[in-house]
């Protein structure tokens, strides 16, 4: 009896037998997956990470050196990029000129100053003998012991003396408003040269950490502009893995608990870390500011669930480990 010729009877058993094992397999597929999710977290969505410090000049000018080369080790402090010193030189000689001419000037207004108040205190004593004369004589002249002319002339020496003394007093006041004004002068004198030396000293760039110099591409010869990164050094102080995890497994994470890492850039070997933070917030759009981290939902179509960045620290790495900004990882931790 062919095959085509067997009861159809005999398939039926069969066909329920194999979609009940099926079955059977793909609850037990779930119930080890689900299990063996509350005994691991894993993720392969994981890379590493570090400061990248853009280095931008402070000052704006031709560049004359770059001591530097790609992919170079620095260390902070080390010069970046030298900036052509020599307007900045001739600006700082020109703002010492200001400051000693203004110092100067102030000096002469201070003399002036000294010299207006003492022909003030002059007046005042003059006036002051003045009005005491005028008294005496009033009194004399009233009692008919001095005579009229003799009044007439005291009073006469009054209003000349109240005159000085005004015009004194106003001569006092404008060498005091001078000798301000050329105070003010001298300050701002002083700080242009301020400025001018703490320019001079900007046209030294370097470097703020240490780190690697990544992707050069300056030249001398170019020019560099205030507040526009030249240079991007990667920090060598502020390596980081950073693991998206799904969200249902964040509760089962503790700060500060242990995981092990597996570098792609150093396979086969697992390093031991830190949970050093866990993120509160994402952006569940692309959020050009960069405040919240963004976790795409999707890879290759397929929508996956929300998942937030763990941030790891290595715990004592091995001294010749080179990490690689960008390098995927793959985390395990045992909650």
């Amino acid at each position: 009896m062919s095959q085509s010729e067997w009861p159809r009877g005999d398939e039926r058993p069969r066909r329920r037998h194999r979609v009940a094992l099926a079955v059977i397999l793909v609850v037990i597929a779930f119930a080890a997956w689900e299990i063996l999710t509350r005994v691991v977290a894993y993720t392969s969505d994981a890379y590493v990470r570090s400061d990248l410090v853009a280095v931008a000049p402070e000052v704006t000018g031709h560049i004359i050196a770059v001591p530097i080369q790609d992919n170079q080790t620095v260390h902070r402090g080390d010069l970046l990029v030298l900036i052509d010193p020599e307007p900045f030189r001739l600006a700082l000689d020109a703002a010492k000129a200001a400051v000693r001419q203004a110092t100067a000037q102030a000096k002469a207004d201070q003399d002036a100053t000294a010299v207006a108040t003492a022909e003030k205190q002059s007046a005042d004593a003059a006036l002051l003998f003045a009005e005491e004369t005028q008294k005496r004589v009033q009194t004399l002249a009233a009692q008919a012991y001095n005579s009229m002319a003799q009044l007439d002339a005291a009073n006469d020496t009054l209003r000349r003396a109240m005159a000085a003394e005004a015009a004194a007093s106003a001569a006092q006041a404008k060498a005091g408003e001078m000798l301000a004004t050329d105070e003010a002068a001298t300050a701002r004198a002083e700080a242009a040269l301020a400025l001018a030396t703490w320019r001079l000293g900007r046209t030294h760039v370097r470097a703020p950490v240490d780190g690697t110099i990544n992707n050069l591409t300056l030249h001398v010869g170019d020019t560099a502009r205030a507040d526009r990164p030249l240079i991007g050094i990667v920090d060598a102080h502020a390596w980081r893995i950073i693991a998206n995890y799904p969200e249902y497994q964040l509760p089962r994470l503790i700060v500060g608990g242990t995981a092990w890492v597996w570098l792609d850039s150093h396979p086969w070997h697992f390093y031991r870390a830190r949970i050093a933070g866990i993120a509160r917030g994402i952006s569940r759009t692309p959020d050009p500011q960069g405040l919240l981290p963004y976790v795409a939902p999707t890879t290759d179509w397929i929508r996956l669930q929300r998942r937030f960045p763990v941030t790891l620290h290595l715990v004592d790495p091995p001294s010749g480990l080179t990490l690689f900004m960008g390098a995927d990882a793959r985390v395990v931790i045992f909650p």
